[in-house]
């Protein structure tokens, strides 16, 4: 009786801890959630606006729709909510911006399990750059130097 009792408190104590630890890792990265979300809405704007003229790049939520549209230079960044260096380049790319002409699209890691294999993506904080049908024509991993400026040296 006394077994039942004591692997009955461990496991409620997991469920407990698990159930914390998602909350608690939730709420971290709640902010970088809805930063994702506003500047997809702002970069949304900008591209649906005729009168405005592109003087500097986007950084946006991929979508396969949105990627047929759109023109100048793309590159495919996979990133997981997860991962430090992610969140650590996403930063980067939000405060130092992207260049002109290029279109940072954010696919998610966990979810996008055919594009991470049509692309040969093995590990996040990939960037793949794509030509106007998606096919891939270069690739640069940000892993061990997670700044915008190393992707732009390394694949623009």
């Amino acid at each position: 009786m006394k077994k039942v009792l004591v692997v009955s408190v461990i496991v409620a104590s997991l469920v407990v801890s698990g159930i914390t630890f998602m909350m608690v890792t939730k709420k971290a990265d709640a902010p970088a959630g809805n930063s994702a979300t506003s500047t997809n809405s702002s970069n949304q704007a900008k591209k649906n606006s005729p009168s405005t003229s592109q003087t500097t790049g986007n950084y946006t939520v991929y979508s396969e729709a949105d990627l047929a549209k759109t023109s100048g230079t793309k590159l495919l960044f996979f990133h997981a909510p997860w991962c430090s260096q992610c969140r650590s380049l996403e930063n980067d790319i939000k405060s130092k911006g992207v260049p002109s002409g290029v279109t940072i699209f954010k696919v998610d890691y966990d979810t996008n399990q055919k594009l991470r294999q049509k692309h040969g993506v093995t590990i996040q904080t990939t960037f793949v750059k794509v030509d106007d049908q998606g096919n891939s024509i270069g690739k640069f991993v940000a892993y061990d130097n997670p700044v915008i400026s190393s992707v732009i040296e390394n694949l623009l």
